[in-house]
């Protein structure tokens, strides 16, 4: 099945802005080999600009890195510096779709994501939701994607030895958006 207007219940062509009390952003990566750290980022902005064409649709994110969130200070700071997000020189983590597309039964989303500075093409796959109009006449559209990049791709290289052999982090990050977004009157 592709993707169509016709295909896709209460479709709109428009601009959607982001409903923040509705979406999150947040990662994971392994931790001592054995368990994985999550985190969220609690300041970001998306923006979808929907046509006629949904494979047309143009989608933005741009997440403030310094608003990382692992439920542990310390470690949060530590990831502000120049070993992870150095937030002094690269304050966001910015995401332009090139393509959206029907995967089987996912939608992926393809485009680039620049972090530190470096710019690498990722998709992003996952569940388009739907679109609804709420009881306050608002028109949403909701998606749950992820994605995953190797964090050394992007110039975080920071890590540690372990005394058991093996790293205390992964490479591998997991990426995942669950947002909601409010049609533009």
């Amino acid at each position: 099945m592709s993707i169509t207007a016709a295909t896709i219940p209460g479709y709109v062509a428009g601009t959607w802005a982001l409903d923040p009390t509705h979406s999150d952003i947040t990662f994971s990566v392994r931790h001592l080999a054995i368990s994985k750290v999550r985190g969220t980022f609690e300041k970001f902005d998306v923006t979808v600009v929907t046509t006629e064409d949904p494979t047309a649709t143009s989608i933005t994110a741009s997440v403030d890195v310094a608003s990382v969130n692992t439920n542990q200070a310390d470690r949060d700071a530590h990831l502000r510096t120049s070993d992870f997000f150095a937030i002094d020189q690269f304050p966001t983590m910015d995401f332009v779709s090139s393509a959206v597309r029907q995967d089987g039964d996912d939608i992926a989303i393809d485009g680039n994501l620049t972090l530190r500075g470096v710019t690498k093409p990722v998709t992003l796959k996952g569940e388009f939701g739907g679109i609804i109009t709420d009881g306050y006449g608002q028109v949403k559209a909701g998606a749950s994607v992820s994605t995953k990049i190797d964090r050394t791709a992007f110039g975080v290289n920071w890590n540690a030895a372990l005394e058991a052999g093996g790293f205390t982090l992964g490479n591998d990050v997991t990426i995942t958006l669950d947002i909601q977004v409010v049609l533009q009157p």
